[in-house]
């Protein structure tokens, strides 16, 4: 670690959303040891002139799925270059901790479109096993979600049943040693099997060892579609009578029908936030877009029993024609209540190479080169890549974005899916779109506002009181960019162009980005619950 370095003449912005400033910074042993006038520091060690630059705290993705890419990529460009220094894992209550040996290969075959199959040892059961493979050195740092649906699946495995009272106090069990090992909290997938089978009342008590750990609670809830008002206001519920506080991800008010409702989502975290003093904040990426596996609108009823069972059920012709039925003309679960439109869904990569004819194209456009109908070319290639496809889903709403964007609960999520042949751009451009698009051209955020939803809000959330802003004595996790010209260049057709704008990056006074290039450096770590 270079004993001190100094950030020369750049516009600091501190993170608190107050002004910024032009100033140098002098960092010492990972930390910002001082913040002196431009001009004025006088150092022998490394002076980086960042004049004309803007100097912010580390950005932080509270929405993550990197769960594989930062023990497998060391590089893993899609987040250092966009300067993010902090990821939010086990994400949508499914990860790679906590694992029996009995549900290790079953989760990693669950999420394969999320994560990928990169060659590892998979040997880790525990949360405290998965963190210290981090603390090896990382490309980020690194918080960690104690995934639900894992949780389920090992105690109860992924039949659509209540659990009993003594499969309940199994799983309390295994929560609070994933919150023991340094978990911030509980995530749950709530239209991902098998966490959807879970009642509300269970997720209340898997959540009693979160609230004495001091956690948070972190739902992919039930419905983005039909029921989406409900569905939020029933984890706002969940989240009152647990004790705890709630971070809602993804908060995308989607699908045309619920165009200018994201008003109605806000009002009723308003209400909350006042009535009960509960303490809620969400994440947004700022794409139309939403992005997940090719076999999630599926009815939950034939996603029952894991990857064989539903394979079993799309080879069988009269309930492939009941399964479709549902999918086209009453909506499913997997998709919130909505009837499928083809044309918005769209293949982003296959695990099968001889199926990645299918790539780029939607449903309905495959359909018609093919000759087929749209339910046949959706069912055969979940049955021919063995439901390992991913996918896009164009259902978002401009407004609805925009009006949550400006909340101030509001935090950033890529919800970065790295894999396939053409995945969601969100994984390279979410945080320079927000500095470009929706600062600097749209004006929606001021620059200091926005850095403060990338930065210390989701610092906060995380009880992160020395990382998220720069101050003397914090981490020395930096982003340094040019706000005349950061943005992101990556497109659905071109999803992994890189972010131009981003100068420099730091974890703990390292250098992971320098002069826009990627170093060779790993100094992120596991920041665990209630530790540094």
């Amino acid at each position: 670690m270079q004993p001190e370095t100094v950030l020369a003449g750049g516009r600091v912005i501190d993170g608190t959303g107050g002004p910024s400033r032009h100033a140098d910074l002098i960092l010492r042993h990972g930390r910002i040891s001082h913040i002196v006038p431009p001009g004025t520091a006088k150092s022998t060690g490394d002076v980086v002139d960042v004049t004309g630059l803007a100097v912010s705290p580390g950005f932080v993705d509270m929405h993550a799925h990197s769960d594989l890419a930062l023990l497998a990529d060391p590089a893993h460009e899609a987040k250092v270059l966009q300067g993010v220094t902090l990821e939010v894992l086990g994400q949508d209550g499914l990860g790679y901790a906590p694992v029996t040996d009995a549900t290790a290969d079953p989760v990693r075959e669950k999420i394969a479109a999320w994560n990928g199959t990169p060659e590892l040892d998979h040997s880790w059961r525990g949360v405290g096993e998965y963190l210290d493979l981090i603390d090896r050195g990382s490309p980020t740092n690194a918080a960690y979600l104690v995934p639900q649906g894992n949780v389920r699946m090992a105690v109860v495995g992924d039949d659509d049943r209540p659990a009993t009272e003594a499969e309940i106090g199994r799983m309390r069990a295994m929560v609070a040693r994933g919150m023991a090992e340094g978990a911030h909290g509980l995530s749950a997938g709530l239209t991902y099997t098998p966490g959807m089978y879970a009642s509300d009342d269970e997720i209340v008590a898997l959540l009693e060892p979160v609230r004495a750990a001091g956690g948070y609670y972190c739902p992919h809830h039930r419905n983005y579609g039909s029921r989406v008002v409900e569905s939020y206001q029933e984890c706002l519920d969940v989240a009152r009578r647990a004790h705890v506080p709630l971070h809602l991800a993804h908060c995308h008010v989607n699908f045309p029908q619920n165009r200018g409702r994201a008003r109605e989502v806000l009002d009723a975290i308003d209400e909350a936030t006042v009535r009960y003093g509960l303490d809620v904040t969400l994440d947004t990426y700022p794409y139309r877009a939403s992005a997940t596996y090719l076999a999630a609108p599926l009815p939950s009823w034939a996603q029952e029993g894991g990857t064989a069972a539903t394979l079993a059920r799309l080879r069988d012709p009269a309930t492939r024609a009941h399964i479709l039925r549902e999918v086209e003309a009453e909506g499913t679960d997997g998709n919130h209540g909505v009837p499928m439109d083809w044309t918005s869904l769209v293949i982003t990569g296959t695990a099968d190479p001889a199926l990645s004819w299918a790539v780029g194209s939607s449903v309905s456009d495959l359909a018609r080169d093919r000759d087929e109908s749209p339910g046949k070319v959706f069912v055969d290639l979940l049955v021919a890549d063995e439901l390992r496809s991913g996918c896009l889903l164009q259902v978002g709403n401009e407004e609805n974005i925009r009006t949550i964007m400006r909340h101030g609960a509001h935090t950033a999520g890529s919800d970065g899916i790295l894999v396939g042949e053409r995945p969601h751009p969100r994984g390279w451009g979410t945080f320079p779109r927000y500095l470009g698009h929706y600062v600097r051209e749209v004006g929606l955020l001021t620059l200091e506002e926005c850095v403060r939803h990338l930065t210390s809000r989701p610092a906060q959330r995380l009880g992160l009181t020395d990382r998220g802003v720069i101050q003397p004595g914090a981490f020395a996790d930096l982003t340094v960019f040019d706000p005349d010209t950061v943005g992101s260049p990556a497109t659905y057709e071109e999803p992994r162009l890189p972010p131009v704008g981003i100068e420099h990056v730091l974890i703990a006074g390292e250098f992971t980005v320098r002069d826009g290039r990627r170093t060779d450096r790993l100094p992120g770590r596991s920041l665990r619950r209630n530790t540094r």
